[in-house]
């Protein structure tokens, strides 16, 4: 590039962000490679996800949705402008000229002014709530309108028309789609498909009215609008929104009298250039060979081209896209791949229909049957990430192509693709541009599970459809590269946890020595132990200091304490929801003053405890439970808190009693042993002050129930919990979560956190969803009597441990003595006492022995 280059990019959508963060990626230090770099946003706030758009209404906030990460603006050479929107370009002169007449100068312009939605010319189309489904704006207001709504229309049955069908049963509304082609998704799905498709969609309580073309919108009898139809029947309804496809934003492109494409959108070359060489054009307003692409990836591998011949590159060019595409639609899989509909000449199909189950699948072969053209798949697209790669990479069929598509009824594995036949520069994720050569790099440089993959690559992180196939590639490179392809607990157990998990569950084994002698080999190790620990008490909840069971804790459940730097222990009593009487909190001081404990309130809403020696552990305890307290398992992989707001009891913005629900969680969940810590959080209104979305169970009060939302963390990769279910009572809420704390406790690794759980699932949010809450395997009443057992053996291990002469017995510092550990050493700070530092110790030591020398001297 030329020095003190000028770029201006008119769009902040996903792809004006995307080229960012690809210039970015290429130039970290933009003003040291003479880069200025200017981005126009005509909406108030930075890039979003549009792709998940629908999820605002079930409880995502614009915050969740957005792109950008927090200081990316922020940096020399980079500016980014909001509410900014440009009204003229000058390509003489390299200036633009914004609504407000500030100019700005460019060398090089990116235009990613994307797209806009269609609205049929139809007499009443801009009457009050009559929306379009493209911005987060558009959706709040949907969502202000909803409130008073009973009934709503879609008028589109495309992707986004059915998405936003989606948003609108989301808000509880009597939901329709007003379609003008004879079917849903004509674009996507063949005539035989999109019957398949209707009956899953009406199934879902949706009406679908096809074949219909709206020629006026008028006053209502029953509702807001009524929709009149061209054959003179009409449909009433109180919000109608228009998500009927899209047009390009090619507007300025036509003003300055730029090129444009057959069917509009700025013309294009394989660059990403326009006719005005200076100026480029990516994502939906973009028109190369006179085709126009919704879809995301394109709009990125676009958005690559560009950034590359920017910095002086020609080899990477834009070479059009795969248009295939697998969503999941109000609960439904729906994927089409290459030529769907046949067009090819001389073609041939392969179909299979389940009328039971509402699944239609269809391939589309060549003449000669040798290669796959297209595909269809609708209520169950398993074999997406097969035939999309043999589409896309020209792979040869197998000799009875039909079984591809054809469920296996003989035990048989069906006919697929063999990841090792893909050549390296296959690419997996189209979205991220992700290829199977990448994965490669990213396994031999140790990335060896797919939350690890997603992270160093970017695949499958932003529709997901492609992480089974990236999961099969990850471990043929393993296999390849001679690594084992296992997830072996250790080398005394051939199993993973999960199956460790099962064998103590279906075997009844209590004990490890007995585990051992039926699936294990050797003594142990500090690995499979506290993992059996973990496992047992998760399935039995038997007391962890019994006989056979103490010897398998690590140091801190063996305690029942968490051991600090100093040797010493914290002492942490549960105090349900954060809640505490007067009394209680009374009795609290008083222990800790009585011996001498530093005190703090913790990030959980409770009182921690430091510095108390093992012997008096016990005592300390025997004071906290007279007072009515119990263990707060702050030692465990188990419940820590469930954190909470004061809602409705108190607060005037809350609209439901978080406390009294906190309490109740934490005394249901309390001691469950988990493969990680677990935190809850409980807040009264959507003001979320007891952070319920970064737990890893959060519930929200809204006016219709409780919000579900499932695998958040703080720590050191925080992450954002993600919404579950919506509107629950109080007792399905808890039934949901029943099954999602035993289902994560069936199947996680050891020690993973229920984030990384969650970015392991290969099928992800939706297979959650599935399983716990559409009950998906079968397993709901199973895993919710498996939690409850575990309800109904609770006990408190601090009180099972005070009683016990034989496991206070463990509580000494020394065998044959009572006497206490002499190097713990405390000095005294802010009125509290601390851990003595290496060189306060020392002092300390050398002031006693200078007591204690003259004394022997004199008895000489």
């Amino acid at each position: 590039m030329n020095q003190h280059t000028r770029i201006v990019v008119v769009g902040n959508g996903m792809v004006g962000h995307y080229f960012m963060q690809e210039l970015v990626k290429r130039h970290p230090d933009l003003a040291a490679a003479n880069l200025q770099v200017t981005v126009l946003g005509e909406e108030p706030r930075p890039a979003y996800d549009r792709v998940h758009l629908s999820s605002f209404f079930s409880g995502s906030t614009a915050e969740d949705l957005s792109l950008v990460e927090p200081g990316f603006y922020d940096r020399p050479g980079l500016e980014l402008r909001l509410n900014a929107r440009v009204s003229h370009i000058d390509r003489h002169q390299h200036l633009i000229t914004l609504t407000d007449n500030t100019t700005l100068s460019y060398d090089k312009l990116v235009l990613a002014t994307g797209s806009v939605p269609f609205v049929p010319s139809v007499a009443g189309r801009d009457r009050e709530n009559c929306f379009v489904y493209r911005t987060i704006e558009d959706l709040e207001a949907m969502t202000a309108a909803g409130k008073t709504a009973k009934s709503g229309v879609v008028v589109g049955g495309g992707l986004l028309g059915l998405e936003c069908a989606k948003a609108l049963r989301d808000m509880g509304l009597d939901t329709h789609v007003v379609e003008f082609a004879p079917r849903l998704m004509a674009v996507q799905v063949d005539e035989a498909g999109g019957r398949v498709l209707r009956s899953q969609i009406e199934n879902l309580g949706v009406h679908v009215h096809t074949s219909r073309n709206t020629t006026a919108i008028v006053d209502g009898a029953t509702a807001r609008h009524r929709m009149v139809f061209f054959d003179e029947t009409w449909l009433e309804t109180d919000m109608i929104v228009f998500s009927a496809g899209i047009r390009p934003r090619d507007e300025l492109a036509r003003e300055s009298g730029l090129a444009i494409g057959a069917r509009g959108g700025i013309a294009i070359d394989d660059f990403s250039r326009s006719s005005d060489h200076d100026i480029y054009a990516i994502g939906e307003c973009a028109s190369w060979n006179d085709e126009m692409f919704g879809l995301v990836a394109p709009g990125y591998d676009m958005a690559r081209t560009a950034c590359a011949h920017l910095a002086g590159e020609t080899a990477s060019t834009f070479q059009g896209a795969d248009m295939s595409t697998k969503l999941k639609l109000m609960g439904v899989d729906v994927a089409s791949v290459g030529d769907a509909h046949g067009k090819t000449h001389g073609c041939r199909s392969y179909q299979y229909t389940d009328e039971v189950r509402n699944i239609y699948k269809k391939i589309v072969v060549s003449e000669d049957g040798k290669k796959l053209l297209g595909a269809v798949l609708i209520g169950n697209a398993d074999e997406y990430g097969t035939l999309q790669q043999m589409t896309v990479n020209d792979m040869a069929l197998p000799e009875n192509p039909e079984f591809l598509i054809l469920p296996a009824s003989d035990g048989k594995a069906k006919p697929g693709l063999g990841v090792d036949a893909l050549p390296d520069t296959a690419v997996l994720c189209s979205c991220n541009n992700v290829s199977k050569g990448a994965i490669g790099e990213a396994v031999a440089a140790g990335n060896c599970s797919i939350g690890a993959i997603k992270s160093c690559t970017k695949a499958g992180t932003a529709c997901g459809g492609c992480v089974p196939l990236v999961t099969q590639v990850m471990k043929a490179q393993m296999v390849k590269l001679g690594m084992t392809v296992n997830n072996h607990l250790c080398e005394h157990f051939p199993y993973s946890r999960q199956e460790l998990y099962h064998l103590v569950r279906v075997g009844e084994i209590r004990t490890f020595s007995d585990l051992l002698h039926k699936h294990g080999k050797g003594l142990g190790c500090d690995i499979c132990k506290p993992t059996a620990a973990s496992i047992l008490a998760s399935v039995w909840n038997d007391f962890i200091l019994k006989k056979d069971l103490a010897s398998l804790q690590d140091s801190n459940d063996y305690f029942l304490g968490n051991i600090q730097k100093d040797g010493s222990y914290s002492v942490v009593p549960r105090m349900p929801g954060g809640e505490v009487t007067p009394d209680g909190l009374i009795a609290i001081g008083q222990i800790a003053k009585k011996y001498q404990l530093y005190t703090k309130v913790t990030g959980g809403a409770r009182v921690d405890m430091f510095g108390a020696r093992v012997e008096q552990l016990p005592n300390i305890w025997e004071e906290l439970i007279a007072a009515g307290f119990e263990s707060g398992h702050a030692y465990g992989k188990s419940l820590r808190t469930v954190k909470s707001c004061v809602g409705s009891t108190w607060c005037r913005y809350g609209v439901d009693d978080s406390v009294g629900l906190a309490v109740q969680l934490e005394n249901r969940y309390k001691g469950l042993r988990a493969p990680h810590k677990i935190k809850f959080g409980v807040s009264g209104c959507t003001r979320e002050c007891a952070e319920a979305q970064g737990k890893d169970v959060g519930l929200i009060a809204t006016e219709s129930g409780w919000n579900l939302y499932v695998c958040g963390n703080g720590g050191m990769k925080p992450r954002h919990a993600e919404l579950i279910a919506s509107d629950l009572s109080k007792e399905d809420a808890i039934r949901m979560i029943d099954r999602f704390l035993m289902f994560y406790i069936r199947t996680a690794d050891r020690l993973q956190r229920t984030s990384t759980w969650r970015d392991n699932l290969e099928g992800g949010l939706d297979y959650l969803k599935d399983v716990v809450i559409h009950d998906s395997l079968g397993l709901g009443a199973e895993l919710e009597a498996q939690m409850q057992h575990v309800v109904n053996n609770y006990q408190d291990e601090w009180k099972t441990a005070v009683n016990d002469p034989e496991v206070r017995k463990r509580f000494r510092s020394f065998v044959n003595s009572m006497a206490g550990d002499t190097n713990i050493v405390f000095v005294k700070e802010r009125d509290q006492l601390r851990p003595a530092t290496v060189e306060e110790k020392q002092q300390a030591q050398e002031k006693q022995a200078a007591k204690v020398i003259p004394i022997l001297a004199a008895t000489e």
